[in-house]
């Protein structure tokens, strides 16, 4: 992550370029050029800083609900939280913003908190030269994604921290992410950063402002999304077809997944994919997309991305191999590989992957839960490896040889060598006494003589290597991680973020339905009721139909909010909306499908672009005072909430016949056009929402009791089933029910010698009726 802008001693001089790449904004650039350099720190080594002593008196951030701005409190820096207190003193003093976004389980953020933030002299010139401004970007989406695509397009990269510097009027200028307190052999320190920056809106703050007026006009004409004279989308084959190929061109053949280093899950690839074999099933690329998905899931699974011990997945891997992570846990991951790994068992019946997700669930009831059915947003990376130590990265998670050795010193019986169970879940695991983390991997030496557990062989070639039986084998390794959980329990635990988020929580009810589903477990599916429950106590306001962005936990297990309340984005809505759609299809509880209505059409009228298409990230009031309203046009390590969109309006369109869903959705894949021809790789899942679209929805209609054993039976049958681009919908016989309201044919649908029936409906014709589930299930593969 490093910054290429160059301050200009007279002038900047602006010039734009086309790049292709999928990542975010990256075909889309701008580059701004003079005579001084400044590039900006990356993850290389961390140059030590005076340690500062923090300030007895906070700053005014303690008012603040956010764990992010709560952490930069007692900073000796005059921080404001973003509103306009800041941007009236910044006008009336003259002064430019340093606005500093990030979240708090963020490692790089934690490093230039201590190196810079709590350093007196530099809290001195933040305060004394500039309006210093602190953001958690969970928070404020819309913030981090308007100066994300400004850092993005003036840089190499984009990342977290993100330090950008404003005029009063919010256009950036200079921007960066993470700075190294003092200069290097390389790199440019903070504290020389800010002098030259100070100097400069001194010296030619006339051509600075002129300039952030010329990058900000570039980045409104490059970030227009619309349907301009286009009137349909794109072949959908075609986007397929592309989508594919860059993606088969890009994965990595002996590990799984799609670039070298460093590695991120990124489900909406793999949902892609698995979509793409269902249509494609016969041929030789539809095989080839099961493969890949398949494997990258078990490879990733194998991993040390997975914490073998407690479950659940880190962030992204360091290296090619998925072996050593960076160790934070997000809700939003744990959310959508809970359901690729759903999905992966759904398509190959290999039990293997039922366990992976069954797993992650466990990890979050029991370490992300609050006792009001919501979830928290993540866990850091960095913990103290004994209390009152310095936090390091990975500590909690990572493990010495001398340490399984004492936990688990147990001879096995009956293998061909004298061995404990400690060296056979080392063997197994990849442990060695030197560590099994590369130096290059660790640059700050923080992890010597540390392991990460990976699966190096199979079940049955650990028990052949020691004359085991596999079961045995099994069995002696998952007691020996049960005892490493209940040791792990003694350590210092890593920060939880106790935020909860609207649209992370909105994830997590489809996490959680979905596999409960599939797996036809109904205490899964309980924890998504109790999550939705949640969302509509605490972060729904009944009088204006909106959703609040965050709340937080308080004392006792309670439920705070901030004030003024953040409201929802564009993501709260539409991921709040398909895990509701996805706890109906769960449940059959049509209450939670009358309440996702009620917010599409809330999310229509605050987010709808009525001229281009599409839906903008921001309310128009909530955003008004930045440069920029955006449409997210990548599906990165969450999907796009307009690709999520457009999946949400052909569903609600199936489940009530709305046409005016139908034609939005039209608009908005025909607004996206342009991005999708251009890099559809970027786009999987609205790709994959364009080919739903050009397919026909299933309506799959259950007619019965509810709770008779023939109804659950065929539901169980559409569960287990990969069906993707479906509605499920229960017929329980009332005319008068909130469905049979919505679609009037379900009354002419009849039950077969009163049992339970189900119908496969498309393009406004029903299948003959079917009772057995086994018929249903041919007919649902045809």
């Amino acid at each position: 992550m490093g910054l290429s802008l160059r301050l200009p001693r007279a002038r900047l001089g602006l010039t734009a370029s086309r790049r292709g790449s999928s990542s975010r904004d990256k075909d889309r650039s701008a580059t701004v050029n003079s005579s001084v350099s400044m590039p900006a720190g990356g993850k290389g080594s961390r140059p030590s800083c005076p340690p500062a002593t923090p300030q007895k008196a906070p700053n005014r951030l303690i008012n603040e609900k956010s764990p992010y701005l709560l952490q930069h409190a007692y900073n000796p820096v005059d921080w404001y939280p973003w509103g306009q207190e800041a941007f009236d003193k910044a006008r009336k003093e003259n002064k430019p913003i340093f606005l500093s976004v990030g979240y708090s389980t963020c490692h790089w953020c934690h490093m230039m908190e201590e190196e810079s933030f709590q350093n007196e002299e530099i809290g001195r010139l933040l305060s004394e030269d500039f309006i210093s401004v602190k953001v958690d970007r969970e928070e404020r989406p819309d913030v981090d994604k308007v100066f994300m695509t400004f850092v993005q397009a003036t840089s190499s990269g984009g990342g977290w921290p993100m330090n950008v510097w404003l005029t009063p009027n919010l256009q950036p200028f200079v921007g960066g992410t993470y700075f190294p307190p003092e200069d290097g052999l390389t790199r440019v320190g903070f504290r020389t950063v800010l002098m030259r920056i100070r100097d400069q809106w001194k010296q030619n703050k006339n051509t600075l402002l002129e300039n952030s007026q010329r990058v900000t006009t570039a980045l409104l004409a490059r970030s227009e999304i619309s349907m301009g004279d286009r009137q349909l989308p794109p072949s959908a084959a075609t986007m397929n077809t592309r989508c594919f190929q860059q993606l088969d061109e890009g994965y990595d053949e002996e590990y799984g997944g799609f670039a070298e280093a460093p590695k991120f899950p990124t489900p909406v690839i793999l949902n892609f994919l698995f979509s793409y074999w269902l249509t494609h099933r016969l041929t030789q690329d539809g095989s080839r997309a099961q493969q890949m998905a398949l494997h990258t899931l078990k490879m990733m699974a194998n991993g040390g991305i997975r914490d073998h011990v407690g479950q659940g997945f880190h962030r992204y891997s360091t290296d090619r191999q998925w072996h050593v992570p960076h160790f934070e846990k997000m809700l939003y991951d744990q959310a959508q590989l809970a359901v690729a790994y759903s999905q992966a068992f759904q398509i190959s019946g290999d039990e293997f992957y039922s366990e992976v997700a069954k797993g992650i669930l466990q990890y979050v009831s029991r370490s992300l839960s609050h006792r009001s059915g919501g979830f928290y947003s993540a866990e850091d990376a960095d913990s103290p490896p004994e209390r009152g130590s310095r936090p390091k990265e990975g500590a909690f998670y990572v493990w010495t040889v001398k340490e399984i050795q004492q936990l688990l010193p147990d001879p096995v019986q009956g293998a061909t060598e004298p061995l404990t169970s400690g060296q056979l879940l080392m063997k197994h695991y990849g442990l060695t006494e030197a560590g099994n983390i590369s130096p290059s991997q660790d640059p700050n030496g923080e992890l010597q003589g540390q392991n990460v557990l990976t699966v190096r062989y199979s079940l049955e070639l650990t028990a052949a290597r020691f004359g085991l039986d596999v079961e045995a084998v099994r069995t002696l390794l998952t007691t020996g991680l049960e005892k490493l959980f209940q040791a792990r329990k003694h350590r210092p635990k890593p920060h939880l973020d106790s935020k909860m988020l609207a649209a992370w929580n909105g994830l997590m009810v489809s996490g959680f339905a979905v596999t409960g589903a599939v797996l036809g477990i109904d205490k899964l599916i309980n924890y998504a009721t109790n999550c939705a429950k949640f969302l509509k106590r605490h972060m729904f306001d009944v009088a204006s139909g909106r959703l609040k962005r965050t709340c937080y936990a308080g004392n006792g297990g309670t439920v705070e909010h901030s004030n003024p309340p953040c409201w929802g984005f564009l993501e709260d809505y539409t991921f709040v909306v398909r895990g509701l759609l996805d706890l109906y299809e769960a449940s059959q509880e049509s209450s939670w499908l009358e309440w996702a209505l009620r917010l599409q059409d809330t999310q229509d009228r605050l987010f709808w672009d009525s001229r281009g298409g599409g839906y903008f990230c921001s309310e128009a009031e909530l955003g008004s005072g930045l440069p920029l309203r955006l449409k997210d046009d990548q599906d990165g390590a969450e999907p796009s909430a307009n690709s999520v969109s457009a999946h949400n309006l052909l569903r609600l369109h199936g489940f009530t016949g709305h046409k005016d869903w139908m034609d939005k959705c039209v608009c908005l894949l025909t607004a996206f056009s342009e991005r999708m021809r251009r890099v559809p790789v970027a786009l999987p899942e609205m790709v994959r929402a364009l080919s739903a679209h050009q397919q026909t929805l299933k309506q799959i209609v259950i007619c019965g009791d509810p709770q008779a054993k023939d109804t659950k039976a065929l539901l169980q049958c559409v569960h287990s089933t990969f069906v993707p681009n479906k509605v499920l919908i229960l017929a329980d016989g009332d005319p008068s029910s909130f469905l049979s309201r919505q679609l009037p044919f379900l009354s002419t649908l009849r039950r077969l010698e009163d049992r339970a029936t189900a119908y496969v409906c498309e393009n406004q014709a029903c299948s003959m009726p079917i009772t057995e589930p086994c018929e249903l299930r041919k007919l649902l593969h045809q």
